[in-house]
């Protein structure tokens, strides 16, 4: 901060001082995630190095949660000060961080509260010519995820094509503005994703980048269109960019519930916390597809009824082909992980249908199966097999609770 109270425009560091903070204090905070998570999974949070770019609503949750989580190393990225507008929606910020960068007063409340953990504050803009170096791994070694937090779209594509040319693990948080619904938000990979205009764009710009997909995105399936941009007062308008943070950034106000973008930061760490901990997390891609669940339902009795010689459907309901495709096959082929065009067959032929031999794959992969003069287990490779077999034992002990 210079005489005037200004802070520098320039990238600044501000790393957290390191602090003693016995053992002992440290795994009885982090007692509940090593219930969790165990002793192996934890050991691995505390190796982890993670960068956080951008700490407004979103990345100041998911930091402080990855930071009370056991993540010890945690570069946070971002130029922006707190202003009186983002206290509805910052992890930590208070009136007094007001005009002070957001990453320091994450730093600042973190110490508090996580003091073994060093929060790395960047206090400058990412783009593709800092890249190299805000996302170096250094002496600590290589970063192990980032996460991506930002709502500039130029500079979020920068970021995601950077990460995905390196082979960086990152997961993207999409549009949180504007909605409300906290049980429309989904955990997908980018190219599936469906209602969100910012991922559509994001999604688009990317392929003609190259990348097809491969990224993990936080978005929401609520459709938009209950709120607006608001408008500039019409004293602004001939002069917008003066009203930007920066040249090229958004000088209107998207209205934003705070809540929603807290949800997409829990939800961003809480991918992160599984990946790095080796914790098995499978997101459902999408959710409520009525129109689909009546497509397979339709087509698994046509289908059952072709190759089984019976007319008078099948001993499943269109709730229990959801149940199916959605909580036990996480709505993708268990042959090739696929999302294309899903159909539901019998797994063994010679054996009813029920949810216990009911398996999910592409259509072509189904023909294939269908066809089969052997029994599957003779004919898929072992790994294919053993995943099938979890997921039945898996499906007897939820359907305990249906």
């Amino acid at each position: 901060m210079d005489k005037g109270g200004n802070f520098p425009t320039g990238a600044t560091t501000i790393t957290q001082s390191t602090t003693t903070h016995p053992e002992f204090l440290v795994r009885e905070q982090l007692a509940r995630n090593i219930a969790f998570l165990g002793e192996d999974g934890v050991a691995r949070l505390r190796r982890a190095r993670v960068v956080v770019v951008g700490a407004g609503g979103v990345g100041s949750w998911a930091t402080v949660m990855l930071a009370r989580s056991g993540v010890e190393y945690i570069r946070v990225i971002d130029f922006d000060q707190v202003t009186l507008s983002s206290l509805n929606r910052h992890a930590v910020a208070t009136l007094a961080d007001v005009g002070t960068p957001k990453v320091v007063a994450l730093k600042n409340r973190l110490a508090q509260v996580t003091p073994q953990v060093t929060i790395d504050a960047r206090v400058t803009l990412f783009d593709k010519s800092s890249a190299p170096t805000l996302l170096e791994g250094g002496d600590r070694g290589p970063i192990d995820m980032v996460l991506d937090c930002i709502d500039h779209i130029d500079t979020k594509l920068e970021l995601l094509h950077y990460c995905h040319t390196h082979q960086l693990p990152v997961i993207s948080a999409m549009g949180a503005g504007a909605k409300c619904d906290p049980s429309r938000v989904q955990i997908s990979d980018i190219s599936e994703t469906f209602e969100d205009p910012l991922a559509r764009a994001v999604r688009r710009s990317l392929k003609k980048m190259g990348v097809n997909g491969g990224i993990p995105v936080v978005y929401s399936t609520e459709k938009p269109g209950q709120v607006r941009l608001l408008p500039l007062d019409e004293s602004r308008v001939a002069d917008a960019d003066e009203f930007a943070v920066l040249p090229d950034f958004r000088a209107r106000i998207l209205p934003v519930l705070g809540t929603l973008p807290a949800i997409f930061g829990m939800a961003m760490a809480t991918y992160v916390i599984c990946q790095l901990a080796a914790f098995p997390l499978e997101p459902l891609a999408i959710k409520q597809r009525d129109a689909l669940y009546h497509r397979l339902h339709r087509d698994l009795c046509n289908r059952d009824g072709h190759h089984h010689h019976h007319q008078k459907g099948v001993p499943l309901s269109q709730d229990d082909v959801a149940y199916s495709f959605e909580e036990i096959w996480r709505g993708r082929s268990v042959i090739s992980g696929s999302f294309e065009k899903p159909a539901l067959t019998r797994w063994h032929h010679d054996q009813p249908l029920s949810l216990q031999n009911c398996v999910c794959m592409t259509k072509h992969e189904a023909s294939i199966h269908d066809a089969l003069t052997v029994p599957p287990e003779e004919y898929y490779p072992s790994d294919v097999v053993e995943r099938v077999q979890a997921r039945f034992r898996e499906e007897m002990r939820l359907g305990q609770w249906r």
